[in-house]
């Protein structure tokens, strides 16, 4: 019997500063996401990071918790909800870090007697720190615990036709209505590392602004051309002339070189530069989060102003619209009957 698990990144089960810690802890203690040495790894993040930066956080999500908890979670299980009822097999939803667990999404298909899994992370664009880790987790989880179950995933679906074309007709909406002078694609941002240790070519990620645009077996699994790809499909979808929008990357932490450019300093740019009215999209999301509502909607809207823009829309992710919501329950049936 089959059956399909959705899987999103996560959130702490509160904005208490524990509950942020703890999330934290998990999260970046994950090898595929600070790729370091488990010992360096633990010195960064036990000695320092969880002592500085989970009262920050903590602070953050409180300004975006809604009233049924975590954004990401509520939209997620919204998201659950509405495409059980459009597909054929069991469906269940489950979280890379925090809950519901992996483990546990794994477990509720079995109960109901699914021996083969559809994997289906929530992610456009292929990354280490989330497919990669995702995939990783389910196939240790599966071998240790639930022997009987085969499973298959989603590849990236940065580029099909049917989610480009959910994702520019949400687009679209806010284009009409605030009619900005100029979008940004903004995505979240990857330590430069990460893309060349994805590279299975081994030579071809050098990060020389042509790269991505030279076909490779390397793009299969390179974050930085899947983002420039969405952003161009999208345009040509949208019929976008070229000094209209840009791209840009979000969310660094640490000192190590992250791909660029960064968001922040395009914003504060664009401001400075003499733009009025911006928009920004955040493709590398389908459910709004801390990034896109704190780290966009707030903090960037904050910054473009204060550097002399004076509208700015943070566009919302595609989260319960009903064209991504018939094109991922397809996706699911598509396989299903296979």
């Amino acid at each position: 019997m089959k059956g399909a698990l959705l899987i999103n990144l996560g959130s702490p089960n509160s904005t208490s500063v524990k509950d942020v810690r703890n999330y934290l802890d998990e999260f970046l203690m994950d090898e595929y996401v600070i790729d370091k040495p488990y010992i360096f790894r633990a010195l960064l993040v036990k000695g320092i990071i969880l002592n500085t930066r989970p009262k920050k956080s903590a602070a953050a999500y409180k300004k975006i918790w809604w009233d049924e908890g975590s954004p990401l979670i509520v939209l997620s299980e919204r998201l659950h909800e509405k495409v059980k009822k459009q597909v054929d097999i069991p469906v269940e939803l489950a979280m890379r870090y925090g809950k519901p667990s992996l483990k546990s999404g794994i477990q509720k298909l079995v109960d109901q007697g699914v021996t083969e899994i559809y994997l289906v992370p929530l992610y456009p664009q292929f990354a280490m720190a989330s497919t990669e880790t995702i995939l990783a987790l389910a196939d240790k989880l599966v071998k240790k615990y639930f022997p009987q179950v085969t499973l298959n995933d989603l590849p990236a679906f940065y580029n099909r036709p049917d989610y480009i074309e959910a994702l520019s007709e949400s687009i679209q909406k806010s284009l009409d209505t605030a009619k900005p002078e100029h979008l940004l694609f903004s995505y979240h941002g990857l330590p430069e590392r990460h893309i060349r240790k994805s590279d299975v070519t081994k030579s071809h990620c050098k990060l020389d602004g042509s790269c991505c645009n030279t076909p490779s077996p390397a793009h299969e699994f390179c974050y930085r051309h899947q983002c420039y790809e969405t952003t161009k499909l999208v345009a040509e979808k949208l019929n976008l002339k070229e000094d209209f929008y840009s791209v840009s990357f979000q969310s660094r932490l640490g000192r190590d070189p992250w791909i660029k450019p960064y968001t922040d300093f395009v914003i504060d740019d664009l401001a400075k530069d003499g733009l009025k009215n911006l928009a920004v999209v955040t493709p590398a999301f389908v459910s709004d989060c801390l990034e896109t509502l704190e780290e966009i909607g707030m903090e960037a809207k904050a910054s473009f102003i204060e550097n002399g823009g004076e509208e700015f829309t943070a566009i919302p992710c595609l989260n319960e619209d009903e064209k991504w919501i018939k094109t991922l329950s397809n996706w699911i049936n598509t396989w299903a009957e296979k």
